[in-house]
């Protein structure tokens, strides 16, 4: 099982991103999957759920401005990203829970700053 994620950087507050998770080991029609963002000296928390037929959770802090898609295709999670505020830095990861453990993508560095 592989989870690549993709596609931080830094962004000015308001501003937008779109971060990718390629998945690779597991069947991306089925696995509900989520993404987690740990900011700096804090635990990772969870930021979104996605199920394998694309329903999304989103947590209170990020509704409204953050929505989540999946691409059948490339076996590809996204997480796009509007009206980026500086409370949202961290670096992101995306996690799926897959024959009886959890896995972890490396994470990409989200950065909002002016």
């Amino acid at each position: 099982v592989q989870l690549q994620a993709s596609g931080g950087g830094l962004v000015q507050p308001g501003g937008s991103l779109r971060l990718s998770c390629r998945t690779s080991g597991i069947n991306f029609r089925i696995a509900a999957m989520n993404w987690y963002r740990q900011a700096p000296g804090k635990q990772r928390d969870l930021v979104a759920s996605v199920s394998g037929g694309g329903t999304t959770n989103f947590v209170d802090s990020v509704k409204g401005r953050f929505t989540s898609s999946r691409d059948y295709a490339r076996n590809t999670l996204y997480l796009q990203m509007n009206n980026l505020k500086p409370e949202d830095t961290g670096r992101y990861y995306c996690n799926i829970f897959w024959r009886d453990r959890e896995w972890w993508g490396q994470g990409t560095q989200v950065t909002v700053s002016s």
